[in-house]
């Protein structure tokens, strides 16, 4: 009886050991939760841009991964790249912004 439970409580335990390495991130891959956050971050973010009557949003692109935000697309201004930077540093939760 006792080997039984051994056995049942070394399979819990590497069945345990392998679910939280599975979820965890990598410096390529995000974990679930990384995923989740960046997707708040971005929406975020493109909220805050669309807010911004100087800027036309639908013309930027906004993607985010592991906290850093990438804004990509067209704008009619060079002065709205420098805009949009700005706009995205200000969103709570950024790390840095690749404009």
């Amino acid at each position: 009886m006792k080997i039984a439970r051994n056995i049942a409580m070394a399979v819990f335990a590497a069945a345990t050991v392998f679910s939280v390495v599975g979820c965890s991130s990598t410096p390529t891959k995000e974990s679930a939760g990384e995923y989740i956050d960046d997707a708040a971050l971005t929406t975020k973010v493109k909220a805050s841009i669309f807010n911004e009557p100087t800027l036309k949003s639908t013309e930027i692109n906004v993607e985010t991964y592991k906290g850093v935000v990438q804004l990509s697309g067209f704008v009619a201004q060079p002065a709205d790249i420098t805009k949009a930077g700005e706009v995205a540093r200000g969103v709570n939760g950024v790390k840095s912004v690749k404009n």
